[in-house]
């Protein structure tokens, strides 16, 4: 018999030098997204894709700190976004297997928010992780069905990262140099 390996996807992220943040509820999000972002000293934070209530307490809570969020100009990026410190995106599902994000868009500002700022925030509920890649796929091909252009799919595992000739490992030298999930309910195992 093949029993089904359950994968647990903070423990996956934080294997590839990510932070997960499991919270029970919306407003403990809030207040975890808001701990990260003066724990980074921020002076901006861009938001997007995520749900107008979830903006809404966040931008209520950033004192101080100018808030950038959808709608974005066309012709005011990537300049708009380049001045975050902090980026925040809702996300569409998380595969447990691989500890990655899976951001979807047809707008590119939310591609902008997720892969320029040098800290990253990716929000979901513990109902949207998947357990394994075939899972993924099926959610996949019906996210393509619905949009029949201009769609953009981002893979999101851990910071940024890159190897040198050396192979040296280095964070956050074409994106992100940290990244966090914030996953809304149980770790989602």
């Amino acid at each position: 018999m093949n029993a089904e390996i359950k994968f647990d996807f903070a423990e996956c992220f934080e294997k590839l030098s990510g932070v997960a943040h499991a919270v029970p509820s919306e407003k403990a999000a809030v207040d975890e997204i808001i701990s990260i972002i003066e724990s980074k000293e921020a002076k901006c934070v861009a938001m997007a894709n995520l749900p107008k209530k979830l903006v809404t307490a966040i931008e209520k809570r950033c004192d101080g700190i100018k808030v950038l969020k959808e709608p974005y100009a066309a012709d005011t990026l990537p300049g708009a976004i380049d001045e975050a410190d902090v980026g925040i995106t809702g996300i569409t599902f998380a595969i447990a297997q691989s500890g990655t994000l899976v951001e979807t868009t047809t707008n590119d500002a939310v591609r902008l928010v997720s892969a320029l700022t040098p800290t990253y925030i990716g929000v979901l509920h513990a109902a949207d992780i998947v357990n394994r890649f075939e899972e993924g796929s099926e959610r996949i091909r019906e996210i393509v069905k619905e949009h029949d252009e201009n769609l953009v799919i981002s893979f999101i595992s851990g910071p940024s990262r890159t190897g040198d000739i050396e192979l040296k490992l280095t964070l956050g030298v074409h994106g992100p140099g940290e990244a966090h999930a914030v996953i809304i309910g149980s770790k989602g195992k």
